[in-house]
Formats: structure tokens, sequence, C-alpha cells
């Protein structure tokens, strides 16, 4: 999947250059939602899409505004992933709604009142789009199958691009987001794609970026999940532990890898040497005592102090993943308290964080 990414990113980027565009120009939250939550989908990853899905909810996307993405999605990577996403869109919504979190449904797309024959308004939606003369010759597989062109003009670039829920802008960053992340032979449409992003406002920068979102939902992971744990007081739910150095090695502290499923969390704990957690996947929460809980995602660094009571773990809808390194183990171990009680859990509010 690596080289079929890479592959797909190199082609896209040689169009990049031949685009007058600004190369600082950054994607917004929402569109860095859509774009995670499209390529995730493309690929099946069902974990990363969890938590993309949060996310967009959590930075202000409707939940009609999300299932318009994993709708829009089958028409490029078919029927089976839209399905699953919708299917895990579910899950989250069911698992922030036991959470007490209200999110918004937004509104539902506009209605139609061109009532003109569909096959005519998708063909000028798609000259709009991409600058092609609804009335040129038909060549390729238009040629070879008409009854597909059909269905382009009458069914995609009709009845899904003229619903209003997402601009035509958002729609085909979605759509190279699906198609960079799905990998080898799929090039001509990307090529395609990427320049109607580009006449439709999308910079050389926000594509370079695009790029780079996609490639960071790779699946590939550097450090083993390890075994899952057996029962232990300290934990609740389910945690994976893959050990990396110990304190028989010499170097004064401990490297483990912890992967939490989805509710786990250890109990209220302190290190008389302190703790640091490198978060790599996932999103987790983190609380010290008094204070409200933190949301953690991959690439927070968290600096725990010594005898600083706190806990850490998954959030509810996602695994969450940590390198966790025990330092100045000559000042002493772990002191494990009670267990962290649901509504202590429970008690995040997403104002609290980003």
């Amino acid at each position: 999947m690596k080289t079929a990414i890479l592959s797909l990113t190199l082609l896209l980027l040689a169009l990049c250059q031949t685009a007058q565009a600004q190369q600082t120009d950054t994607l917004d939250i929402r569109q860095q939602n859509i774009v995670l939550i499209a390529s995730a989908t493309a690929r099946g990853d069902l974990n990363n899409l969890k938590t993309s899905l949060s996310r967009g909810l959590d930075n202000g996307m409707t939940v009609n505004e999300i299932k318009e993405v994993l709708v829009h999605a089958y028409a490029y990577c078919g029927f089976p992933r839209s399905l699953r996403a919708l299917q895990t869109f579910m899950e989250v919504l069911d698992s922030r709604k036991a959470q007490g979190i209200t999110d918004t449904v937004g509104r539902e797309a506009s209605a139609i009142t061109d009532k003109r024959e569909k096959y005519t308004r998708g063909a000028e939606l798609l000259e709009k789009l991409s600058g092609t003369p609804a009335d040129a010759p038909k060549t390729g597989y238009a040629a070879f199958a008409p009854i597909i062109e059909q269905y382009l003009k009458e069914h995609l670039f009709c009845d899904i691009f003229e619903r209003d829920l997402l601009t035509w802008q958002e729609r085909e960053l979605a759509t190279v987001s699906i198609l960079t992340a799905m990998g080898e032979g799929v090039e001509p449409m990307l090529k395609s794609h990427s320049a109607i992003c580009l006449r439709q406002g999308i910079t050389e920068g926000q594509l370079r970026q695009m790029t780079t979102l996609v490639n960071g939902l790779d699946d590939d992971d550097p450090f083993a999940r390890g075994t899952l744990m057996p029962d232990n007081p300290n934990f609740t739910g389910k945690a994976w532990l893959q050990g990396y150095v110990t304190p028989q090695d010499g170097f004064g502290c401990t490297v483990s890898n912890v992967t939490f499923a989805p509710g786990c969390r250890n109990s209220w704990h302190s290190h008389k040497g302190g703790q640091l957690l490198l978060c790599t996947s996932g999103k987790g929460y983190y609380q010290e005592k008094g204070k409200p809980i933190q949301l953690l995602l991959p690439g927070d660094v968290v600096k725990i102090a010594p005898d600083v009571i706190h806990w850490h773990g998954a959030a509810p809808d996602s695994e969450f993943t940590h390198i966790a390194i025990g330092t100045q183990l000559d000042k002493g171990g772990v002191t494990w308290l009670e267990p962290v009680t649901d509504e202590e859990y429970n008690s995040y509010k997403e104002s609290n964080n980003r």
C-alpha cells in the first residue's frame, strides 16, 4: 500500500507543479476532516475512520454533512465501502450519545426544482465543473460503453452533485482523497479529478497537504501490538502490552507499547519517578486528579511529573495506542489507587479540548 500511495503522490505532485497556485496554502479544519473521512472510507480503515468521524463532529461538521461524504464515496470506491462507513458512523453516534454528547444533525439537502432531463442537467454540471464542453465528441470508455457515460451524467453528476450539503469543491476534494487512498490502477481518474480540484479553487499547497494526510493513515505500525493482558484489577477493559525496555536492562527506565480497546482505561495511579506518554494512534483520554479530561491524539506527548495522580486510556469510540516511558526508576515504582468510575470517565467535555 505504501508503494501505491507514494506513486500516486508523485503523480499528483507532478500535476501540481503545472498549476498557478500558492504552495503555502493549507486546508482548513473542515477540509481536513473531509479528506480523512473520505480516505479512511475508501481504504476500509474503520479504526481510523472512527477517529476521523468523531473529530469531524467535534470540529463542527453536522451529521448530515458527514453522511453526505460517506454516500458520495460509493460512486468512487463502491457500495460495500460506503455502507460499512455508514454503519461505523452509526456506531460512533450511538457511542457519543451514550456519553451525553448531542451532535448537530443539520439540515437536509435542498429540494431540486430543475425538472429537465437528468442527462442534460448532469452534462451541464460536468461542463461547469471541468471546463470540458458538454457536446464534445465521446471517446474512450464513453464511446465504448455509452451506458456508463449515461449513468455518470444522470446519476453521479446530476443526482449526487446537485445535492447541496457539500460544495462542488468539497466533493472533488473528497474524490481525490478517495482515489489517492485506493492505490494503483486509478491514475487517470486521479489526474483528471485533481485538475478539477485546481479549477474549483483548491491550491497546489492544499493538494500536497491532502496527500500527506492520506499517507498518514497508513496502517503499518513499526511497534508490535503485543499480547492481550490477562484480567488486571488496575485496568477496566481490554488492553495489549508489548515491553521493549525493562528495569533489568539497566537504563533506569521502562519502555512499553500499550494499546487500549475502546473504553478501556487504567486506574488512578502515580509514578515515583514520573512518566512520559508518546501518543501514536487512535484517540485517548488523560486526566490528572482535580483537572478536566484531556483528549489525546497521535503526535501528542504527555509529561507526567513524579507523584501526580492520573489515569489514561482510550476514548469510547476508538482504540488508543501510546508508548509509555517510566522514568527515574531509582525513585520507586507505580502506586495504584482506585478504579476510574464510569461517571469520571464519561465526564469528558468537548469544550475542554482542542
